[in-house]
């Protein structure tokens, strides 16, 4: 900047030169060198300042750049550890997913835990309820003891007052015959008068002594009635001769002593009684039910070889127990003598009998009674209503495996379910509906296999049609954190969502998928980025039939909202409900497959399934009404 103006005062002072130039002539030649020279060195001195004001410049932008590189690489270095931190909390993210996930199902461990400790709880108090039954019973059994031993000595003392009436009548039997004698030797009239009269005495006598004997014998009796089975063996005698009737119409001294001679009071061998009262087996043994078990006999141990119509009593009370339907034993020990009587009755004696009311539970009775009657090997019989809880949270619908484990839901009556019993099991939105009519399906197509479902990813590259359509909930689950995804993962569980459902339901798109996934609106490039990944796993044969529907002018897209509601009755129907009282429609969720080559599910291509599949919109509206 000061050479700047150095150089403009050069040059005003080489103007004011040339106008002195013409204004003064009388200058010198020598006078004008030396200026100039003056003013050059003046000039050499100021480019000589100039210079060295630029290299001090130059050397403040080299200071300037070495210090801009530096801030540029501790830049880079704030990026890349920024990169880094973002990586970290992804995987943190992805990590709390996962123990979330861990929590949730621990909480569901600990909802079933506590069921059973419920249920072992009332167990334990119904048991402690026959316990304090038994103390009573054994109370009681102490009583009915005690009571017997004080008939006992009641009878023996009986039984001794009975021998010394019998010692008074063999003594009155001597004096009457020492009589008689007399009577036979004497011939005197007057003696004869004095006789009768003593005979009659003596008559009198006999008869107070019959009557004492004969309470006493009537008290024995009456004793021996109560406690002993001699009772029995005195009525299958004959009559005893000391009755009222036998002693009005007496014939002298000869037909009483021969009454008394046939008495049967005097027959109580103190041997005989001591061996025969109160044993076990005999007419006054125990009739209550005993504890033990009764051993097995031959035609026992053959029972099991039989035919189910064959069965005994006992058997098909194990059998109910085996069945899930052990609340019912207790009935059905005193209504079934047999196999036959059960496979012949009806529902309406199932509920009067046995006391099924749950209307579940005798179906579940029904369509077993109907396959052992039809001979049918069903490949759906052999899973029990403990595999169908696990497979609930297969499918993804883990919310409904009280009802379910309640109602004794088998494999058998998921190939059977109606509408209607999903709604009496408290299921009643419509995409839960549809959830389990495909995973029904599913398991049709595979002859009820029950690890047709996958749970676990096999290979790194996402599956063809047939294989997702076999995928279960958590699998899809697992596809989303693969699409990066995994914050919105959880939100799928209770949803219901599986492989089945996203390729065979129509109506199940990405927007179905992102609404269940609670994607907001707003975030356009996010719901882009799943229908893209949605569309790349069902293949371009689902993805044209769902866009085939969307694009129908009945189209109406599914929602988390809309339920299944039972279908009203008009008049018309009134005459029906008497006859379905028992639960005999036929409106399945899902019809049974008849095509008999369907067995492998596992070399199967989407066709196959799409060709089978019942699920249909109409089906649904025909039996209820959507909200």
């Amino acid at each position: 900047m000061d050479g700047e103006i150095d150089i403009y005062k050069h040059f005003t002072w080489l103007k004011r030169s040339q106008v002195n130039h013409h204004s003064s002539n009388n200058e010198t030649y020598q006078e004008r060198l030396a200026r100039l020279e003056g003013d050059k060195e003046s000039l050499i001195l100021q480019v000589s300042v100039l210079t060295d004001q630029v290299e001090a410049q130059g050397e403040k932008i080299r200071d300037l750049e070495i210090c801009l590189e530096g801030h540029q690489l501790k830049l880079n270095a704030t990026e890349e550890m920024l990169q880094q931190e973002l990586l970290s909390r992804t995987s943190l993210e992805t990590q709390k997913l996962d123990l979330m996930a861990e929590v949730s199902d621990l909480k569901i461990k600990l909802v079933g835990m506590e069921k059973e400790q419920s249920e072992y709880e009332e167990k334990q108090t119904k048991a402690e309820g026959l316990l304090q039954e038994l103390r009573h019973l054994k109370i009681k059994v102490e009583e009915l003891e005690n009571e017997r031993n004080q008939y006992e000595w009641k009878l023996k003392a009986t039984k001794a007052e009975i021998a010394q009436l019998q010692e008074q009548l063999a003594l009155k039997d001597a004096e009457i015959e020492r009589l008689q004698s007399q009577l036979s030797r004497t011939s005197s009239h007057s003696e004869v008068a004095e006789r009768d009269q003593e005979v009659q005495r003596l008559k009198i006598g006999m008869e107070s002594l019959l009557a004492a004997n004969e309470e006493k014998n009537v008290d024995g009796t009456v004793v021996s009635d109560d406690l002993s089975p001699l009772s029995s063996g005195m009525d299958s005698g004959p009559q005893s001769p000391l009755s009222p009737e036998n002693r009005k119409s007496p014939k002298g001294i000869k037909k009483i002593w021969g009454k008394i001679r046939r008495t049967q009071s005097g027959n109580f061998p103190a041997d005989d009684l001591g061996l025969a009262e109160f044993r076990r087996g005999g007419l006054r043994a125990t009739a209550g039910p005993r504890l033990s078990r009764s051993k097995e006999t031959k035609g026992q141990k053959s029972d099991y070889n039989a035919p189910f119509a064959q069965w005994s009593t006992e058997r098909v009370c194990n059998w109910l127990e085996d069945f899930g339907l052990g609340q019912y034993v207790i009935f059905a020990r005193q209504w079934v003598t047999s196999g036959h009587m059960l496979l012949t009755a009806t529902p309406q004696d199932m509920e009067k009998e046995m006391g099924i009311k749950h209307p579940l539970h005798r179906k579940k009775l029904v369509l077993a009674i109907k396959s052992i009657n039809a001979k049918q090997d069903e490949k759906s019989a052999q899973l029990d209503h403990i595999w169908v809880t696990r497979w609930l949270d297969d499918i993804g619908l883990p919310q409904y495996k009280d009802q379910f484990h309640e109602a004794r839901v088998d494999g058998r009556m998921l190939q059977y379910l109606t509408v209607n019993d999903l709604l009496f099991l408290k299921v009643t939105s419509q995409l839960h509906h549809l959830s389990i009519k495909c995973a029904i399906h599913v398991l049709h197509i595979n002859g009820f296999n029950p690890h047709c479902l996958r749970r676990r990813p096999v290979e790194e590259s996402n599956g063809s049609p047939s294989e997702v359509v076999q995928w279960s909930n958590h699998r899809v689950m697992e596809w989303l954190r693969s699409v990066d995804l995994a914050e919105y993962a959880p939100n799928l569980r209770g949803s219901g969502v599986h492989g089945a459902l996203i390729l065979l339901e129509p109506r199940f798109n990405g927007d179905t998928l992102a609404m269940l996934l609670n994607i907001p609106p707003q975030k356009t490039l996010l719901r882009r980025h799943l229908t893209t990944n949605f569309n790349v796993l069902i293949g371009p044969e689902a993805q044209q039939e769902k866009r085939e529907i969307t694009e129908s002018t009945a189209y109406t897209p599914l929602t988390t909202t809309a339920k299944v509601r039972p279908r009203k009755l008009g008049f018309s129907h009134f005459g029906n409900l008497r006859k379905k009282k028992f639960d005999e429609s036929t409106d399945y969720i899902c019809p049974m497959d008849t095509n008999p080559g369907a067995t492998n599910g596992s070399q199967k291509n989407y066709s196959g399934y799409k060709g089978l599949s019942p699920v249909t919109d109409r089906e649904l509206d025909q039996v209820g009404q959507t909200d």
